[in-house]
């Protein structure tokens, strides 16, 4: 679905709701059978969440701009669950390890665990790189899986105060380094060569170029 979002594939878009959509009937259909919940009350569930959690838009209360309705959708989430409960309680493990990062990292944002300006992001990201080469000199795999993590963490906490989406821009940046080495290929194809014999000077000058060609096509 966010594939199809991505290439503004509107025929398809449909088509990979209609799948998601499946999901949401088939297991509102299962709890149905088991007489714990069905899909009418999956979607009043949703229905009221956004009434209670959005007092701004359904109520008499005001927010001042998306930040402050952020932090008051945490406030309450946090109020429903229980006044002791943590703003990282969240059954978010199963999600792909960046977008985890980013989600942990905005929340501790709502509710004011967070650098102010984008320089001081900066300045850890610089002290990372440093404990993460001296990992690497003193060679243990654990210290640099360690260093390497925050240096990872550090990256998404920048691009969050950059307000960018992180995963957007490395899935961006994935596409970009396909588009290129594809035309490297072709480059290699043309004269009948095989990248495995290029020499990696070759490779470089080939890349460079097909920089050029991608970002014209672009």
């Amino acid at each position: 679905m966010v594939d199809a979002i991505d290439r503004g594939d509107d025929i398809n878009l449909r088509e990979e709701l209609g799948d998601l959509l499946l999901h949401v009937v088939f297991h509102a259909r299962m709890g149905e059978e088991r007489g714990v919940f069905d899909f009418n009350g999956v979607a009043e569930d949703i229905c009221e969440k956004l009434v209670r959690r959005h007092p701004h838009v359904f109520g008499d209360d005001s927010a001042a701009d998306t930040e402050e309705v952020l932090q008051k959708w945490e406030q309450i989430k946090r109020a429903e669950k229980g006044g002791g409960a943590s703003v990282m309680d969240a059954r978010d493990s199963a999600l792909p390890a960046l977008l985890r990062a980013q989600n942990v990292q905005k929340k501790a944002a709502r509710v004011g665990f967070d650098w102010k300006a984008t320089e001081p992001v900066f300045e850890k990201l610089e002290e990372e790189i440093a404990e993460l080469r001296d990992a690497i000199a003193q060679g243990g795999a654990v210290e640099m899986e360690d260093e390497l993590g925050d240096l990872l963490f550090t990256v998404v906490n920048l691009s969050r105060k950059l307000k960018l989406d992180a995963e957007t821009s490395l899935a961006a940046a994935t596409n970009k380094f396909i588009r290129r080495f594809q035309q490297v290929e072709r480059s290699l194809a043309a004269e009948g060569l095989r990248m495995e014999d290029t020499s990696l000077e070759d490779l470089d000058v080939r890349w460079h170029a097909a920089k050029v060609v991608v970002a014209e096509v672009s």
